[in-house]
């Protein structure tokens, strides 16, 4: 059953509303009829069974059947603040990272960061990231859509830290702290900022600031991996924690 988002305001417990893009995909693309059902989350957590009830060019209106319990998201919230990478790689971690559960993402620029975005391409950036987030999203049926935050810089994040629970930097010359050693001090409910660099990862003085405001280095294995591998390894290790 095709799923799709809608804004909680356009949620209710008896009507469900949809405009935008998903209107030409329903209409159009799945040429559904009334009668049909699909499944419409409001992206904070609530999904509902719905029947479809009139469809036009502007919007399209569905009757709640009923709420669903789902169990789709990681019981903690991982927030992959990402260095921004070349290429597409970044459109690859977004997709990939919120089929994996992520909570959220969190973009940022640092020394070794070759990427730059300007503020014009920024927010058409941005649009096309979310855009890939909610697909991925609908594709693997979350019941949450992850969030998107603005691209900041490596000291904005640094102080953002202080707001989770727990935050950590990847750090490939780490030897004592694993990844497995903080996920178990974590309870459901708690939140984990993960902050791994961009092609060529941290500088010593990054990782030095990170330990002073507080962010714990660890290391994600023996082996040296990609940044665009890295969050994925980051999201399955939680998943096997707390989804066994």
């Amino acid at each position: 059953m095709q799923r799709y988002f809608v804004e909680p305001h356009l949620f209710s417990m008896q009507e469900i509303t949809i405009t935008g893009d998903d209107v030409h995909h329903i209409v159009n693309v799945m040429r559904a009829k009334s009668g049909e059902e699909i499944l419409v989350s409001d992206g904070a957590g609530r999904t509902a069974r719905a029947r479809l009830e009139s469809l036009s060019g502007k919007e399209v209106v569905a009757t709640v059947l009923e709420l669903l319990d789902e169990k789709r998201e990681l019981p903690i919230r991982i927030t992959i603040g990402q260095g921004l990478p070349k290429g597409e790689k970044m459109e690859w971690i977004l997709q990939k990272g919120t089929e994996m559960g992520a909570f959220a993402f969190f973009p940022f620029s640092s020394d070794r960061t070759i990427v730059k975005l300007d503020e014009k391409k920024e927010s058409k950036k941005l649009e096309r990231w979310g855009r890939i987030v909610k697909e991925a999203a609908e594709q693997s049926h979350r019941s949450v859509l992850p969030k998107l935050l603005a691209p900041a810089s490596f000291r904005q994040m640094l102080t953002a830290a202080s707001d989770y629970t727990r935050a950590v930097i990847a750090y490939e010359k780490e030897g004592g702290t694993t990844l497995h050693e903080v996920l178990p001090t974590l309870s459901p409910g708690d939140s984990l900022l993960v902050l791994i660099g961009p092609e060529g990862g941290f500088t010593l003085e990054e990782v030095a600031a990170a330990e002073a405001a507080g962010i714990r280095p660890v290391s994600l294995g023996p082996r040296i991996l990609r940044t665009e591998t890295a969050s994925q390894y980051v999201l399955a290790a939680a998943s096997y924690q707390f989804e066994r």
